[in-house]
């Protein structure tokens, strides 16, 4: 984690991230007693692009005049990549429509699939729903003492965005402009927090992936189960045969 904290290249840590590998030797249980070794594995490094981040504003904000050149660079920059990145979500619709149309179309028994899948379906909605229009909603409130509802309605383009993309990266430039746009909140704030927050902070991802593990694990166990009563029926029907 540290090494990953003050990456040795700064684009390198756009696609790769340094991990340790600890390797047994002579099947010795004792964990410190393993070979240790390193090696980059795809992923993008964003604590040491965050760390590096944080350092370089401090010490461009500190020089004053002499940093606006780079400051603004870097404010263009943006402004071209959060355009770039409206442009691509208008298309990304019609993309992800013949992405998910051959899948449909391959689905023999649609009521079998909807069947298989659809308790995780409605737990997974169910949670979100829980948490997002209760959980957080009463957070905001506790904090601001505010109607978080009408926060949430001036969201409403996000949200959306983010429902047909599922990637709260691409979501970004909606969220910034509807948080700078319709909430009023300090640019400055938004365009630190929010690209950290849609990194960092993944509260709907966490809980999608601790049900979509308790799914998985009961579809193997009710397969394993499956397989094992199977067995012991074609081995009965052998034995039986045999006499």
């Amino acid at each position: 984690m540290n090494r990953n904290l003050f990456p040795t290249n700064l684009v390198e840590a756009c696609f790769s991230q340094y991990s340790t590998i600890l390797t047994p030797q002579n099947n010795e249980t004792d964990i410190y007693k393993w070979k240790i070794s390193s090696s980059n594995s795809s992923g993008t490094n964003i604590l040491g692009l965050v760390v590096f981040s944080i350092v370089f504003g401090v010490i461009v904000g500190r020089m004053k005049d002499e940093g606006k050149p780079l400051l603004l660079f870097f404010n263009s920059l943006s402004e071209v990549t959060l355009r770039i990145t409206k442009i691509v979500i208008k298309f990304a619709p019609i993309g992800i429509l013949f992405l998910v149309m051959p899948r449909v179309i391959s689905v023999e028994d649609v009521r079998a699939s909807l069947a298989s899948v659809g308790y995780f379906t409605l737990t997974v909605l169910l949670g979100l729903f829980i948490h997002g229009l209760i959980v957080l909603p009463l957070i905001y409130y506790i904090i601001t003492r505010k109607n978080p509802y009408v926060f949430l309605a001036k969201m409403t383009e996000a949200m959306m965005t983010a429902f047909g993309t599922s990637s709260s990266l691409a979501t970004l430039p909606v969220t910034i402009t509807c948080l700078e746009d319709y909430n009023k909140i300090n640019r400055n704030v938004v365009r630190f927090c929010v690209p950290i927050g849609a990194t960092i902070n993944m509260d709907g991802t966490a809980l999608y992936e601790a049900v979509a593990a308790i799914f998985i694990a009961q579809v193997n166990t009710l397969t394993f189960i499956y397989l094992n009563v199977k067995n012991i029926l074609i081995t009965t029907y052998l034995y039986s045969s045999e006499e």
